[in-house]
């Protein structure tokens, strides 16, 4: 059925509103008087509806009562028909009043009338509005017989939201049955007329005993134990199921229905939602200037997105590649109209181009999230590796600090303590720059370290998904791989709250949780793709790599930890810099030898640079081209 049948037009609704009017005032003289007196005040009645016509109309015009689709009524449209009914009844109340003072009409006329009006004209404009929207979710509504049974996991304000919307006129052909909640007072209540009918641990009884086609898990905070059980409870009796994006995804979006999608492997992963200090966090960007280093990568583009909501005068998109530069811009002007955005193609190896950007665009603030960052190719090009995250971070910190910049923020990375890799030492100096150049200078430049993320570019989850996608098989290096997770959204939405508690010469720890083996990783994300792990895919174990260890540390044992305002966020008691001359003396060498590229004397000067260093023990005899199967 055609939707414009459902679109009653405005002027119907007009016809339909001068009729109702007509109605109510002599309805409301009708229920004050007795019949004998009725054709007494009828003169008084016509006047009062001609009064009535000529203002009413003119002010559920101005009110915009014609202007509006009221199959899709709300609440907001009924506070809308309150304010322009007890106008239009004001009005015609005074002017009703201004006639009886001039003595046009009778001084008997009963006043009480007015008021009367004033009720009838409410519940009938309303009603007729609200009639219109009935009928039109009665006319769209599923057939019992095609329609999908839908269970929703969750009774809070998202599930009401999931219910609400599916029950509104769509093609998604969707009925809600009812709601699994944990929440003891919710039990046996009703929500939009669809039940709480038990707890999220019965899910696979009432998948048993009822008919479901389908779960929707309707918990953007709800954490990845949760995910999982459900997940698997429908993976077992052949029910699909679906999920709300995470809380961390959801940050200054509008949760709806057309925003769930299937359960990931971020999903299971997810940890208890804390969210403090979101002012403070809005506060230290409101109005700033902003930019953002390696803006087209994965963490760059988040922190765009998250910054971008917090109102800044100006967003600086400063990367490297061209086609993934417009990619974030694009998203963005299509998310933020009238966010001044600036994308800037530039190498931060090249001083002078920085320079000539910082001194025309005057950045406060400055997230630095470009980097290499994949172990075995940083491996194989050293020279590289120290270019880009030494060098580059040393000329940022550099424009930084001539022009002013207030904050600085380096995304570094566990791989920087203890390093084994190149990648993880260049990181460890680029921390060390920073920091050193934050003590020298008494500027808020500091540093957030975490481990990995789920979902950026190059990382082991898409890896996974192309190997499952081929038939297999997934290559681990070791059994025992263990690795720190956290989704982009969370890890950038701590990043951000940890720099709107910097002083200067900080290093940040965010929370990771605990460390996940990849082989588990492997076998869910299998699952997820509804295959049996060594039955659908293989497993296969190709050895530890040159420059990976089995498992990752955020900081080194002997450094305490401090609590911050932030459960999630941590201070390391201590920093690892350099003196300032001697930071000078080892990047004039690392200067030398990239020149020369003499691989040998600088991994060897790296291990002497950073304390616990093991990257000489772990170079690979043999320089071909290194393998990059997980």
């Amino acid at each position: 059925m055609s939707s414009s049948r459902h679109h009653v037009r405005n002027r119907f609704v007009l016809i339909g509103d001068l009729a109702l009017i007509i109605f109510s005032v002599l309805g409301s003289f009708a229920l004050r008087l007795d019949v004998n007196q009725l054709p007494f005040y009828f003169p008084a009645a016509l006047m009062m509806c001609a009064a009535a016509l000529l203002i009413k109309v003119p002010v559920y015009f101005y009110f915009g009562l014609y202007r509006r689709l009221w199959i899709y009524a709300s609440t907001s449209e009924l506070r809308l028909i309150t304010v322009a009914v007890t106008t239009a009844s004001v009005l015609t109340s005074g002017a009703m009043l201004i006639l009886i003072t001039l003595g046009i009409l009778q001084p008997g006329m009963p006043r009480s009338a007015l008021g009367i009006d004033w009720l009838l004209s409410l519940v009938l404009i309303g009603g007729s509005r609200f009639a219109l929207r009935i009928l039109a979710e009665q006319s769209n509504a599923p057939r019992e017989g095609k329609a999908k049974r839908v269970l929703i996991i969750g009774a809070g304000d998202a599930g009401a939201l999931v219910v609400r919307e599916l029950q509104r006129p769509s093609q998604l052909n969707l009925i809600p049955i009812g709601f699994l909640d944990d929440d003891p007072a919710k039990q046996n209540h009703q929500i939009y007329g669809v039940s709480v009918i038990g707890k999220v641990n019965k899910l696979s009884t009432i998948l048993d005993n009822q008919q479901v086609d389908e779960v929707i898990i309707a918990i953007p905070s709800a954490p990845g134990n949760i995910i999982r059980l459900v997940n698997d409870a429908c993976r077992t009796k052949g029910i699909p199921s679906r999920t709300m994006p995470g809380i961390y995804e959801l940050l200054g979006g509008k949760v709806s229905v057309n925003r769930l999608r299937e359960v990931d492997i971020t999903d299971l992963l997810r940890r208890e939602h804390v969210r403090v200090n979101d002012d403070k966090v809005g506060q230290a960007l409101e109005g700033k200037r902003v930019l953002v280093t390696g803006a087209g990568g994965s963490i760059g583009r988040e922190l765009c997105r998250q910054i971008a909501r917090r109102n800044p005068a100006e967003l600086v998109l400063l990367g490297h590649g061209e086609n993934s530069i417009f990619e974030i811009l694009l998203e963005l002007q299509g998310n933020y109209p009238s966010l001044k955005l600036i994308p800037i193609i530039a190498d931060i190896r090249n001083d002078q181009r920085l320079d000539s950007v910082f001194k025309m665009h005057q950045p406060q603030i400055v997230f630095h999230a470009a980097a290499h960052k994949h172990v075995p190719l940083m491996e194989a090009n050293p020279v590289e590796a120290v270019s880009n995250n030494v060098f580059g971070t040393r000329n940022l910190v550099q424009a930084a600090l001539v022009h002013g910049v207030e904050r600085f923020v380096l995304i570094s990375t566990d791989k920087a303590v203890r390093p084994s890799s190149i990648y993880g030492a260049t990181k460890r100096l680029a921390e060390m720059i920073v920091l050193d150049a934050a003590h020298q200078n008494n500027r808020a430049f500091t540093v957030v370290r975490f481990g990995n993320v789920l979902g950026s570019r190059g990382s082991i989850i898409p890896i996974f998904k192309n190997q499952i996608a081929n038939g297999g098989p997934i290559t681990i290096t070791h059994p025992d791989m263990a690795r720190f997770f956290m989704t982009i959204p969370e890890a950038v939405y701590l990043v951000l709250q940890a720099s709107s508690m910097q002083g200067g010469g900080e290093v940040f720890v965010l929370n990771m949780g605990e460390p996940v083996r990849i082989l588990d990783l492997a076998v869910d994300l299998i699952k997820l793709s509804g295959l049996e792990p060594h039955k659908d895919i293989e497993i296969t174990f190709t050895g530890i790599r040159p420059g990976e260890k089995l498992t990752e540390e955020l900081w080194e044992s002997d450094t305490a930890l401090i609590q911050t305002p932030h459960p999630d966020v941590f201070r390391l008691d201590q920093d690892s810099s350099l003196s300032s001359l001697n930071l000078i003396q080892a990047i004039d060498q690392l200067t030398d030898l990239s020149l020369s590229e003499n691989r040998s004397a600088l991994t060897q000067l790296l291990d002497r640079l950073i304390p616990g260093s093991t990257i000489t023990a772990s170079q690979p005899s043999d320089l071909q081209p290194l393998i990059l199967d997980l």
